[in-house]
């Protein structure tokens, strides 16, 4: 009797995986740090705008190279292949332990702050951690279940977000707040303080390659994963964007400042103190699909390293649903450590440190794997190279520079969490 052949990742289901990914704690908790600092509404709003466009640049090159490089493992597989095995195994190293489990934790801990603000006397910790269990549970049970339930909830977190922008926008009082280019928004966009703020929306943004940790799994990927990466990071912007806007047109920047609940404390301007719970509890509930998201797409980095590398080995072993859950419950644990351990800020500013180094490192291979393998079969070619990718490295190294300028001691996390994946590395290698 012939074996049915295994569920693979439809377009549909690949573009709400890159858009839950991105649309998570980001856009709902860094607004209230970035106008600590930055004071004009034109200002803010080009933040989203040009971490956009760094996004759409890093998209159109991780297409290229998802087509010229068709394996699950993102970074990992890429660098590997075009650099040295040992800055795969680190990127790798920082996607297992840094990348995926951070973010989770951040979503998780976003879940339980915007729920606290509607149930006062809920645990702290029950929400969040019971929130990833079952998430797990989910996951690791059934690709195709994990997958319909993606769908759905991403589905509904974006009807719910673009209904927020519409209702908000009719019944908003405005604040006076300028959006309009003016010399005080020149020097803010030229400042120390954009280029810190640009972590956050990064921060927020990450996730636009997230497709890519699953590329074995994805329906045809040389043609479908293109089309994915770039529809899902245009929306993303879009989104934000707007949603940006009607957070800074309807609420007063001294209420905004220096908290996380942003999207809670918008609720309350626009809809009096019950319309903010209930928006409140809305965004708790969507945090569900960012969380799930990654839940679903970080273990294929472990997964493949495993496939690799004799040590990890186990953790690339499958259940009979084809799903990687020793590597599942790895990254879940981790995550679940996070949790109870660090707290936001510093946990938002050491991941966006890693994430964005190992996404510089991948833009930049792809000149590097055009330079030495020019007949490398190519499906698609990164569009407006080079000028497309030279943009984001450029941008992103700018954001890399203050970062360690602003805020040596995550840096400096950072880079250790980097370099300490070096002791694993060569273990793995004298076995």
């Amino acid at each position: 009797m012939p074996q049915a052949s295994p569920y693979k990742i439809s377009v549909l289901t690949g573009i709400s995986i890159v858009v839950a990914n991105m649309v998570g704690t980001g856009v709902f908790t860094s607004l209230g740090f970035q106008v600590t600092d930055i004071k004009s509404g034109f200002a803010l709003l080009m933040l989203w705008a040009v971490g956009g466009l760094v996004a759409l640049c890093g998209a159109l090159s991780y297409g290229e190279l998802a087509t010229a490089l068709p394996r699950s493992g993102g970074e990992y597989h890429y660098l590997s292949r075009i650099y040295h095995p040992a800055v795969g195994f680190l990127s790798g190293w920082v996607s297992s332990t840094v990348g995926f489990a951070a973010p989770t934790a951040l979503a998780a801990m976003a879940l339980g702050k915007y729920a606290g603000s509607v149930w006062p006397g809920l645990p702290p910790l029950l929400l969040p951690v019971g929130v990833v269990l079952a998430l797990t549970a989910v996951h690791a049970s059934s690709r195709r279940a994990g997958s319909r339930l993606q769908l759905v909830v991403t589905a509904v977190k974006v009807l719910v977000l673009v209904a927020f922008v519409g209702v908000g926008l009719v019944v908003a009082v405005p604040q006076g707040l300028s959006f309009a280019p003016s010399a005080e928004a020149g020097r803010e966009l030229l400042s120390p303080a954009f280029a810190v703020a640009l972590v956050y929306v990064s921060y927020a943004y990450s996730g636009w390659n997230a497709a890519v940790y699953a590329t074995g799994e994805v329906q045809e990927p040389q043609r479908t994963l293109p089309r994915i990466l770039l529809t899902g990071t245009a929306l993303v912007l879009a989104l934000y964007v707007a949603l940006n806007f009607v957070f800074l047109y309807s609420t007063p920047i001294s209420k905004l400042a220096g908290q996380a609940e942003v999207g809670f404390i918008a609720g309350t301007e626009l809809f009096g103190p019950l319309g903010g719970r209930l928006m409140g509890g809305l965004i708790a509930a969507l945090l569900v699909s960012t969380i799930s998201a990654m839940i679903f797409a970080g273990p294929r980095i472990v997964q493949v390293m495993g496939e690799d590398l004799p040590p990890l080995r186990p953790l690339a072993q499958l259940s009979a649903a084809g799903i990687p859950v020793r590597a599942m419950l790895l990254q879940t644990a981790l995550t679940l450590l996070f949790i109870v351990t660090a707290t936001f800020e510093q946990v938002l500013l050491y991941a966006g440190f890693v994430l964005n180094l190992f996404t510089f490192l991948t833009v930049l291979g792809l000149f590097v794997l055009r330079w030495r393998e020019p007949n490398l079969p190519r499906p698609y070619r990164a569009w407006g190279y080079p000028v497309t990718p030279l943009l984001f490295l450029a941008l992103s190294a700018w954001t890399l520079w203050f970062i360690i300028h602003d805020k040596p001691t995550e840096s400096l996390y950072g880079l250790l969490t980097v370099l300490a994946g070096l002791v694993p590395y060569a273990l793995s290698r004298r076995r």
